[in-house]
């Protein structure tokens, strides 16, 4: 009885009962989405992962790690409303201007909120685990914005909100897979390379 009884739970424990964990410990994914008006490109870089893991700990560490130049915040919808999952954002250039911070912690730092949250609602992120995820944002927002007289504000929080869950999807389904990469390789040139060889930087 004894035999049967625990041959009956391992069956059990092998076909019936859920996976031993769901964690989302460390993803990565980055896009690109340029084509609009003048400096309104966005090329968001993002780790998503438990906040009790590795990338909770990097998150918490650069919060509390505050650099000149390099603030880092949280995203928000607005003042007073932050996103979830909690998501912070890093800026790629260093920020020495007025009218950029402004830019970068207004216009784009309300796009990557909106677009975390249409990936929530894409279901690339599980909504069930909105309070235990963190993601840090590496966020690009081009220079020229700093002299450029007729912005498009419109476009570029389109496009950067666009950016930003396109980037969360790569990361969430492990885009582009190995074996896309290991196929393309010798397909694909970097544009910086190629402009490089062709004398134009």
């Amino acid at each position: 009885m004894v035999e049967e009884a625990l041959t009956a739970l391992f069956v059990y424990l092998l076909l019936e009962s859920p996976p031993m964990s769901d964690r989302i410990v460390f993803r990565s994914g980055e896009s690109l989405v340029a084509g609009g008006p003048p400096f309104t490109a966005a090329e968001p870089e993002v780790i998503i992962g438990e906040l009790d893991g590795p990338v909770g700990t990097a998150l918490a560490t650069l919060t509390g790690d505050q650099s000149m130049g390099h603030s880092k915040v949280f995203a928000l919808l607005n003042t007073d409303i932050q996103v979830r999952p909690l998501t912070l954002c890093v800026s790629k250039v260093t920020v020495k201007n007025t009218r950029y911070t402004n830019i970068l912690m207004g216009t784009v730092q309300a796009a990557i909120a909106n677009g975390v949250l249409d990936a929530v609602r894409a279901g690339d992120l599980p909504k069930e685990k909105a309070n235990d995820l963190g993601i840090i944002c590496s966020v690009w927002l081009n220079p020229g914005v700093m002299t450029c007289d007729d912005l498009d504000h419109k476009a570029l929080f389109e496009i950067h909100r666009e950016a930003m869950a396109k980037a969360i999807h790569k990361a969430m389904h492990n885009q582009p897979s190995i074996d896309w990469l290991l196929e393309n390789q010798e397909q694909i040139t970097h544009k910086y390379y190629q402009r490089g060889i062709n004398n134009e930087i």
